[in-house]
This record gives C-alpha cells, sequence and structure tokens, in this order.
C-alpha cells in the first residue's frame, strides 16, 4: 500500500516562501529548483538594480519594468554556484526606445554585467548573446517580428560548454562557449520595458517518468532531486519510453509525435496506449474548442495513459477564444484511469478542467481564470446514472485561483458537487482568490445525495477577492462549502486551513450529516471561522484565531474539549497563527505553510 504523505506545513526561508514566489527542490520527475508566477504580488527572493520594477495584471500577476529610458534594469534570483541548468519564461517587450532596445532572460549571471542572455530585440530578432562588462557577443540569432502585445516562451539553457537558446520551442542556437562556468538567473531590459511571467528553472536532468502503475489512484511519495549539477544538454531528448508521443504548440495533426516531429494533443489523445504518456512540450497552447478525452478512453489498474508537462517545461492551456456559456469547458476528462500533472489551464468559457470521468489522478495543475470553477467533478451528461457518476479520482497538490464568472456567485477553485461518486479525494490542494467559494460540495434535492468527499491537508484563503482585489456581491464567498438543501453526506475534512476568506471558514451550507471534521485551523475569516448550525457531526482537535473581533463560531454536532473554537477571545494556540500566510509545495509535493512566519503544524 502507498503510504499517506501528511501536511508537512514547515516554517524557514528553504521551506516556505511568499504564494507565488515559489522556491523550491521539486520532485525527480520534474527537476525544478525554482520557480515564480507573481501571483501573490511578491517580489522577495529577487534582487534589482535600476529600473522601475512592479507587480502587474496582464491576464494573470506579471512582473514588469516600465521605464524605457533605462539603460540597464535587472533582476536576479537563485544561486551563483547554479551552473548547468535551464531557466524558461514567458516575456513581453511592451515598448522599445530604439531598435538597440532589448528585454531579455539571463543565465549564469556571475555579476551585474556578465551573464548569458536571450534576447527580444527592438531590431526584431531573438538573439542569444554574452555579456562580459560593456562588450556583448552574438552567439546566434533568428528573425523574429516582436510584437509588443504578445509573450513570447523563451528557454535559455546552459550545461558545462553548450549554451544555447530557443523561442517558441524554435532554436535561436546552440553553440560551445566557456567565458562563464556559473551563476544566477535574471531578468533584464535595456532602453526597454517588458513583463514576465511562469519562471522555472530546472536542473536539465529530467528524465520523463514510466507512468504509475498504482492500485488505487494515489502515487508514491517522491524523493526530492538533487541540487544543479552537471547534465547533458536539455536540447537533448530525454529517453522515450515505449508508446511515448509529443506534443508541441507548433505540431500537427499527421506527425509522428516526435521530439522533432511533435503532434498536436487532440490528435495525441486518441494515439496513446494505455501505459502510454503524452509529453507536452511548453508554451501557449490557444483553444476555442474543448479539448475532451472522451468516455472509453481508458487506461488501466496497472497502465495509466499520462498527460504531463515535458520535463522543466510549462505547458498552457488557454481558452481565451471561448465565450462565457456552459457548455465551454477547456480539458475535459471523461476517460478512466488517466494521470494528468504539471499542466496550466486558463481562461475557459466554463471549468479550466472537467473531470466526469473515474480514478483519475491530477497532479500539480493550475486551473487559473476560468469562466466557471477550476478543476470540478460532475456527471457528464444529464443521462448518466449515478453509476457512473465520477469516482476514486485523487487531487493532488493542485492550485486553483482567480475563476470568475460574470455573475460572481459560481465560479470556485475546486468542486465535487451534484452528481459525483464516492471515493474522491482532495490532498495538498490550494484554492485562492476565486470568486465564490474554495471548495464547493453542494448536493440537489433534484439529483439527491453525493458520495463522501475527502479533503485533507489543504488551504483555503482569499476566497471571494480576486488577485487584482476584484469582488462580486453575489459569491458565498466560504473557504470550504460543504452540502446544500438539507442532503446529508457525511464527508470528512481533516488537517486543513481556511485563512480570511470572505464569509465562513469551514461551513455545513445546510449538510445535516454527521461529517468528520478533525485537526483543521481556521484563521481571520469574515463571519464564522467554523459554521454547523445542524447535523452530527463529529469535531475533534480544531482550532479558531483572530487577530481583532468576530462573529463566534457556532458547532452543533459532537464536540469535546480537544477543540478550541471561538467565543469572543483567542485561546492559548492562536499566539502562533496571526501574521500574513505564505505557501510553497516541498519537492515531494506536500504543502508547506507558515502564518506569520510560524510553522503550521495540523
Amino acid at each position: 500500500m502507498t503510504p499517506t504523505r501528511r501536511l508537512i506545513l514547515a516554517g524557514g526561508l528553504a521551506a516556505a516562501v511568499t504564494a507565488g514566489l515559489v522556491a523550491t527542490v521539486a520532485s525527480a520527475e520534474a527537476a525544478t529548483v525554482f520557480s515564480a508566477d507573481f501571483e501573490s504580488g511578491s517580489t522577495s527572493g529577487w534582487s534589482k538594480s535600476g529600473g522601475t520594477w512592479s507587480v502587474i495584471s496582464d491576464g494573470s500577476r506579471v512582473l514588469q519594468q516600465s521605464d524605457t529610458g533605462s539603460e540597464r534594469a535587472r533582476q536576479f534570483a537563485g544561486s551563483t554556484a547554479w551552473t548547468n541548468y535551464a531557466v524558461q519564461a514567458r516575456v513581453k517587450a511592451t515598448a522599445f526606445a530604439s531598435s538597440a532596445g532589448v528585454v531579455a532572460l539571463t543565465a549564469r549571471a556571475a555579476g551585474s554585467t556578465k551573464m548569458y542572455r536571450l534576447s527580444l530585440t527592438g531590431s526584431n530578432q531573438v538573439r542569444l548573446e554574452t555579456m562580459n562588462g560593456s562588450a556583448v557577443t552574438v552567439l546566434g540569432s533568428l528573425a523574429q517580428s516582436i510584437s509588443t502585445s504578445t509573450f513570447y516562451t523563451l528557454r535559455l539553457s546552459v550545461t558545462g560548454s553548450t549554451v544555447s537558446g530557443s523561442v517558441n520551442g524554435t532554436s535561436v542556437g546552440s553553440v560551445s562557449d566557456s567565458t562563464i562556468a556559473a551563476g544566477r538567473i535574471g531578468l533584464l531590459t535595456e532602453h526597454a520595458a517588458g513583463r514576465f511571467d511562469d519562471i522555472v528553472v530546472d536542473d536539465a536532468t529530467g528524465t520523463p517518468p514510466s507512468s504509475p502503475t498504482p492500485s488505487s489512484p494515489t502515487p508514491s511519495s517522491a524523493s526530492p532531486s538533487p541540487s544543479v549539477s552537471s547534465s547533458p544538454p536539455p536540447t537533448s531528448p530525454p529517453p522515450s519510453p515505449s508508446g511515448a508521443l509529443y506534443v508541441a504548440p507548433n505540431g500537427t495533426d499527421g506527425a509522428a509525435g516526435t521530439v522533432t516531429s511533435p503532434t498536436t494533443l487532440t490528435s495525441a489523445i486518441g494515439r496513446i496506449a494505455a501505459g502510454g504518456t503524452i509529453y507536452l512540450r511548453g508554451g501557449t497552447y490557444a483553444y476555442a474548442q474543448t479539448v475532451t478525452i472522451p468516455a472509453g478512453n481508458n487506461g488501466t489498474p496497472g497502465a495509466l495513459k499520462t498527460l504531463t508537462a515535458y520535463p522543466g517545461e510549462v505547458p498552457i492551456l488557454n481558452f481565451a477564444a471561448q465565450s462565457e456559456d456552459p457548455a465551454n469547458r477547456g480539458l475535459a476528462v471523461n476517460g478512466n484511469y488517466w494521470h494528468v500533472q504539471r499542466i496550466v489551464v486558463e481562461r475557459a468559457g466554463d471549468n479550466g478542467i472537467f473531470v466526469g470521468g473515474s480514478n483519475n489522478i491530477f497532479e500539480r495543475t493550475i486551473t487559473r481564470f476560468n469562466r466557471d470553477t477550476g478543476l470540478q467533478l460532475s456527471r457528464m451528461l444529464s443521462t448518466t446514472p449515478n453509476s457512473q457518476w465520477p469516482a476514486n479520482n485523487l487531487v493532488l497538490s493542485a492550485e486553483s485561483h482567480d475563476n470568475a464568472d460574470s455573475d460572481g456567485e459560481d465560479a470556485d477553485g475546486f468542486a465535487a458537487k451534484l452528481t459525483v461518486g464516492s471515493g474522491n479525494v482532495f490532498r495538498y490542494a490550494v484554492s485562492h482568490n476565486n470568486i465564490d467559494d474554495g471548495w464547493d460540495l453542494y448536493t440537489k434535492t433534484d439529483t439527491g445525495p453525493i458520495g463522501v468527499v475527502t479533503i485533507e491537508d489543504s488551504l483555503a484563503y482569499d476566497n471571494g477577492t480576486l488577485s487584482n482585489g476584484g469582488q462580486a456581491g453575489n459569491g458565498d464567498r466560504n473557504g470550504y462549502k460543504l452540502g446544500g438543501e438539507d442532503i446529508g453526506v457525511n464527508h470528512v475534512v481533516r488537517r486543513s486551513i481556511a485563512y480570511q476568506n470572505g464569509k465562513h471558514g469551514f461551513t455545513y451550507n445546510s449538510n445535516p450529516g454527521s461529517m468528520t471534521i478533525s485537526n483543521n485551523l481556521s484563521v481571520d475569516n469574515a463571519q464564522r471561522n467554523f459554521n454547523f448550525d445542524a447535523g452530527s457531526s463529529v469535531f475533534r482537535n480544531n482550532t479558531s484565531c483572530r487577530s481583532g473581533s468576530g462573529t463566534n463560531d457556532r458547532i452543533i454536532g459532537n464536540s469535546d474539549g480537544s477543540n478550541q473554537f471561538w467565543s469572543g477571545t483567542n485561546g492559548s494556540r492562536c499566539s502562533a497563527y496571526t501574521g500574513a500566510l505564505a505557501w510553497s509545495y516541498a519537492g515531494d509535493g506536500t504543502l508547506v505553510v507558515t502564518i506569520g512566519g510560524n510553522r503550521v503544524t495540523l
């Protein structure tokens, strides 16, 4: 049996940093040593030199340098001891003061003027360069019309004496140069303004994993990978396991599906065999229609079908071309026994990821800016019988944020509601800044009870308010909404945190069942931290804290002295749980949280 990984909530910079700027050692299959998406608004961990820098909204939160008059503006992160690695980012040049202007991603920055860089230029070229003092040497170049309204995916790799770069998957050059041996990553502009997002550093050692073969949808723990070290150039494809297909933004349906001849995602879904793996290369995939894994396209218990990011790269499935409509989902997984991991799904007209199938794993996914719930489990069709409602799915180490519908009352981070079977589990999941609830387990009279859902070792914060401060009057704004319409379902919620949500932290929401609510922490939610007005739920070892006044918790059920609920004053446990929230994922996918710099251990 696979061991259950507990919520490891540890303090210290090495273990936890501000949400949206994460520096961790990731699992061996991805070999990621640093990443940043700036969703928290923080630039902690970066050092600035010159320019006017700020975190702004451009679809998602991005880091901007806005001064085109600055001769050289820089931000650096990471370690001066880093040697062999690849750094990837989405980069937009918003303005050039002249054709000599540069917006660049850098590697092996040994000083403020000594580094390799991959540059978008005002002369409509992408250039691979080495910079040493005032001297800039061009190592490779590619003619490319640079639009000031477009993000380009830049990837710069340095391994031994090999330096290579690409833009949107197209090579800019690969050369031998031993000028600089080690250094940090960086973002740079010269006589230009630019924006940067989705920065990922990997140690270039990643090898695609074989498809997992669990007896139940719970992948085993992974050991942390080593720090950045010597490895083959990342431009060389990783070894191909049997049955692997490769997909890229510029792939074609009829292509072979190799690294050098990538196919499309829709084609690969129809071609992959049980036990096979689809690798998505980094970059943005623009879709106007739902991408569907249809019912009947199944793996097996011993041979899942895997859809995953190519090691060290960030594929983004973007559905911005869709209108807001319940039919316009992003990725619909209606098959069984799939393992979907390390992809971003954004801006769908409805759910980002919709799950109608069973026995699937969704790991390290990000669903954001969709116009209904980010990731939702529900039946495929109104005619689907309860025996075929989605069951035994695992959502693992996933993040869902800034999902918002136009009415402001439907878009949650995660939902298993209305029509789901038993055995669905959320573990190490983070839901924040969604317009409605963090989690929604709503039930309706006309469809009846759903299966028991387990939420464990998870975090819900700031739901009801988007990252840009936007709110809507119709949203419920709870952290964990656990029912509806007086239908009893005995859900399990344990070792989870609700922090500063716009209504209740944990609420029964008219679920009169006998739920298990244990070892949870609820802090400074706008109304009640815990709100259970009926039922026979069992409460053990829960903690409720406030930094000021607020509504007393209400608990009906089996509650004993192991709990510390809020009734006008804080209890002794609360001294550690005041202040700002920070979180990240450890290398094995466990969730790391601090509040006010203090570790949270549940």
